[in-house]
């Protein structure tokens, strides 16, 4: 027999596990006396009545707690015991395990102070199958952001938690809680203050706190440093090394084809973590997109392989921005890397798009492995990286390549000024730009997709003075505002606002009329609607004035099928950092700059943003990112991971790294965008391209 712990006259609690193992740092915590022992059969040996038991499965999820012995001995010494994840059930079956996917937990009794309906994230799950009744908490595919908003009797479930008589059962490791950062942080003390106080024999028990790694930066109320924007800012360009984004020759060929094979989808091939005892690379092949949402048993998250474009232009902003801010070099060489990885040495404008004399010279590929592939708001976001990334260098060698998009865009575009969704370059190659220019009547009410190219053409008119670039951007823009609220919302409604808020505030910009401050204002004011006191942005769902209660996802076997909202229906406390905080940051900013309003907002918001960014001791790559989500409600990373391909806690190093990191720079600034690019000379390289619009 080992002990771990001195033995105690009255011991009230054994636990049977390694040392450090939680449910021992708990009582610890809380000054709860127990004795710590390393298997079942010293546990029953010092165990008299009255006492309780915790045996702990330290093997999970390979080997399972060894609990034969201890059922019969419990029931017959009145002891009370819980296990986790046992080698076999009460009822004496050994049984299989269980692996999750998509599944999540959902609370079946009002025992632990938690609603009925309640869900919970245990990431990496796998249980013991049991067809145990009255279980206290199941898993099963369930939709919902807070509650399973369908109940569960259309779905196959499985028992997490049960009773057996004096016996309480958890068919998986509940002490791996905070190692496999299960969610929400407040919902797992209270699961786990039921499991202690139960062992206890003390109803009223509850846990002071519960470990959480990795954890927002600063607290909701928490006194912010004087240049947190900067060191946000700062912070944010830091995390592309911290997270080791940066592809190396070493294992580019490898593991490039491994998990991102060409014309594969991005949404379903995740890798390995790049870690530290990989080469990381300097930006001369090119950056990664970050992390996918799925957490595992360890709580580590996998990589997403995809190389885009539109994040190569967007990072080098990101790392600009921290160079103009720092003073450091190393941020700006590593930008001037990416840009030239982006223009000259990758495939995004080779081929095709590199022939003068082809229908799709200008465009930039949407990825390495989908070359044929266009998407004009990712082709905005890159070249407004770019122009953003050349002016904080002091570095305008790139000038004509990002004309030549801004363009090759402009020349696709509709009488009305829409490209559409996405483009391939078989299409236009097969019709000719020129019959993309002539489709008269041609909308697509998505500012998502379409408005981003509108402040591109706003820009370049602004620098150039050529006409077309305005005549365009004024057409969508009115037929936008003119069918508003009637728009093709992605995810929600609140995410187009905050794409639209973007062209509307540069419109001003280049003609400030009572029509277009009204424009922007009728935006921004609903846009802000939904900012709590705490400075976020609450999502929304549907069209503006929709019915407050209906649902984006229709039945639990819509769950995690395609993309999807963080919440399930309007008033959950969610904030999307991957498609309306961060656009929205970045567009406010400028709405501000340009008009004078907004300013308190804007600050509310950068100092939300700036409390809720990653901070990690043991979750390097983490340290420094914006996850996809946030409950501001909890004060949480937590919300519906529903969508297959960018869930809760996503990463990006484009869209949400570099208009969160960026604008926290500007507004640490009191400056904008539209200022810092303010001298960027683009007359040349417009008139050296405008062969590109005779027809």
């Amino acid at each position: 027999m080992m002990i771990f712990a001195p033995l105690l006259a009255e011991a009230k609690v054994i636990v049977v596990g390694e040392s450090g193992n939680l449910f021992s740092v708990l009582l610890d915590q809380e000054g709860k006396a127990h004795t710590l022992v390393s298997d079942i059969d010293s546990a029953l040996e010092l165990a008299v009545r009255g006492d309780g038991i915790i045996v702990t499965a330290p093997g999970y999820p390979e080997e399972r707690a060894e609990v034969a012995s201890v059922y019969k001995v419990a029931k017959s010494r009145g002891l009370r015991v819980f296990v986790e994840y046992p080698s076999v059930l009460p009822s004496g079956e050994a049984s299989q395990e269980y692996t999750a996917v998509l599944e999540r937990g959902v609370i079946t009794s009002d025992v632990m102070g938690l609603k009925k309906m309640s869900i919970v994230g245990i990431n990496g799950c796998t249980l013991v199958k049991s067809d145990a009744a009255k279980p206290l908490i199941v898993l099963g595919k369930i939709a919902g952001y807070d509650t399973a908003v369908f109940g569960v009797d259309d779905v196959e479930t499985l028992p997490i938690l049960f009773r057996s008589g004096n016996t309480l059962v958890a068919t998986t490791s509940f002490s791996n809680c905070v190692i496999g950062r299960y969610g929400p942080a407040d919902s797992w003390q209270a699961v786990m203050s039921y499991v202690i106080g139960w062992i206890l024999k003390d109803k009223e028990f509850e846990l002071s706190s519960l470990p959480v790694d990795p954890k927002p930066a600063y607290a909701r109320d928490e006194d912010l440093p004087s240049d947190a924007g900067t060191k946000s800012a700062v912070a944010a360009a830091d995390w592309l090394w911290n997270a080791r984004l940066f592809v190396h020759p070493s294992w580019e060929k490898e593991l490039l084809r491994k998990y991102q094979p060409v014309g594969g989808d991005p949404n379903r091939f995740f890798g390995e973590p790049i870690t530290d005892k990989m080469l990381q690379g300097d930006g001369c092949r090119g950056i990664m997109e970050g992390h996918a949402s799925s957490i595992d048993v360890n709580g580590v998250q996998e990589y997403r392989y995809f190389v885009r474009a539109d994040v190569h232009g967007e990072s080098a902003m990101l790392l600009a921005s921290a160079g103009m801010l720092s003073g450091d070099e190393k941020y700006a060489d590593t930008a001037e890397k990416l840009l030239d990885y982006l223009f000259y040495t990758s495939d995004f404008r080779d081929g095709a798009r590199g022939d003068r004399s082809s229908p799709v010279y200008g465009l930039i590929s949407w990825a390495n492995t989908h070359l044929e592939a266009f998407f004009n708001d990712d082709n905005a976001r890159c070249v407004l990286g770019a122009i953003g990334a050349s002016a904080m260098m002091d570095n305008q060698r790139w000038n004509t390549y990002i004309v030549e998009n801004i363009l090759s865009n402009l020349r696709l575009s509709s009488d009305e000024g829409f490209i559409g969704s996405s483009l391939w370059q078989h299409e236009i190659t097969d019709k000719g730009w020129q019959w993309f220019s002539e489709r008269e009547d041609y909308v697509n009410p998505s500012p998502h997709f379409e408005s981003w190219m509108w402040a591109c053409y706003l820009w370049l008119y602004d620098k150039t003075g050529y006409e077309p670039l305005l005549e365009k951007a004024k057409k969508g823009i009115s037929h936008m505002m003119k069918v508003y609220p009637e728009w093709h919302a992605q995810n929600g409604i609140q995410q187009e606002r905050a794409r639209m808020i973007l062209p509307l505030a540069w419109l001003v910009r280049v003609e400030d009329t009572p029509e277009h401050c009204e424009w922007l204002d009728i935006v921004v004011s609903k846009f802000l609607e939904n900012q709590d006191e705490c400075g976020a942005i609450r999502e929304e769902l549907g069209a503006a004035g929709a019915d407050k209660n209906n649902l984006l996802i229709s039945s639990n076997a819509e769950y995690g099928k395609n993309e999807a909202s963080l919440i399930a229906i309007n008033g959950d406390p969610v904030s999307d950092m991957l498609y309306t905080c961060n656009f929205g940051f970045f567009a406010l900013n400028e709405a501000y700059k340009a008009t004078g309003k907004y300013g308190a907002q804007v600050k509310k918001l950068a100092d939300f943003l700036v409390r809720i960014q990653v901070a990690s001791e043991e979750h390097k790559d983490l340290d420094g990112a914006w996850f996809r989500a946030f409950d501001f409600g909890r004060w949480d990373y937590w919300a519906s991971n529903a969508d297959n391909g960018w869930g809760a806690w996503c990463t990006l190093c484009g869209w949400i790294e570099t208009w969160i990191g960026v604008t926290e720079g500007l507004v640490s600034k009191d400056t904008s965008y539209w200022e810092v690019t303010a001298d960027m000379d683009m007359k040349e390289a417009l008139e050296n391209s405008l062969w590109m619009m005779e027809k």
